[in-house]
């Protein structure tokens, strides 16, 4: 019987978690593998070159912060606000996941300060979050500008949340957290 061979998902992940740990540079086959206890020559059985790791922890990461966040929303059905309400605890419940955790998200932000190609990625994936945001906001807020507004408080508090280090006065974090999820139903 052969050795069970370390699924491409995994070594995608562990990619990611180089990649929130120490940045692109950090994405190092070897280390993966010791990270994963596996020999490095199994890598190559699903990528070329860490070139083309790479690329795949990038489609991966988008795949999965929006295509398929999009669709666990929408297949719950329910009106604009229900699907916010459900994308804001699909957003939640994945805050610190390997993929689509805010550390990975702000990992890559901070890889597009520097590569061109992965900033272009970038807005590509903010985009897609606005617009789907925007039609969710727009069939219940007919105000342009107010809808603009939610779509960037939303976005920002998912980014800026895990970097916000101030104490919240008499309330906590997660009452705060409520509070804007609220308003932004409104």
């Amino acid at each position: 019987m052969g050795a069970t061979r370390t699924p491409r998902g995994k070594w995608i992940e562990e990619g990611l978690r180089a990649l929130v740990a120490g940045g692109p540079e950090a994405v190092r086959i070897e280390a993966l593998a010791q990270a994963l206890g596996v020999s490095k020559g199994g890598f190559y059985g699903y990528f070329r070159n860490r070139d083309a790791l790479l690329a795949e922890m990038l489609d991966t990461w988008e795949c999965e912060v929006t295509e398929s966040v999009i669709e666990q929303v929408e297949s719950g059905g329910g009106d604009a606000r229900a699907r916010l309400e459900r994308l804001f605890d699909i957003v939640a419940a994945a805050a610190d996941g390997p993929v689509r955790g805010t550390t990975a998200d702000i990992a890559i932000r901070d890889w597009a300060r520097r590569d061109a190609a992965v900033a272009e990625r970038l807005r590509r994936v903010d985009n897609r979050r606005v617009d789907y945001l925007r039609s969710l906001f727009s069939s219940f807020c007919p105000d342009e500008d107010e809808v603009e507004v939610r779509c960037l408080i939303a976005v920002s508090v998912r980014i800026g949340n895990h970097l916000y280090a101030a104490d919240n006065g008499k309330r906590s974090r997660a009452e705060v957290m409520e509070l804007i999820r609220q308003r932004l139903l409104e």
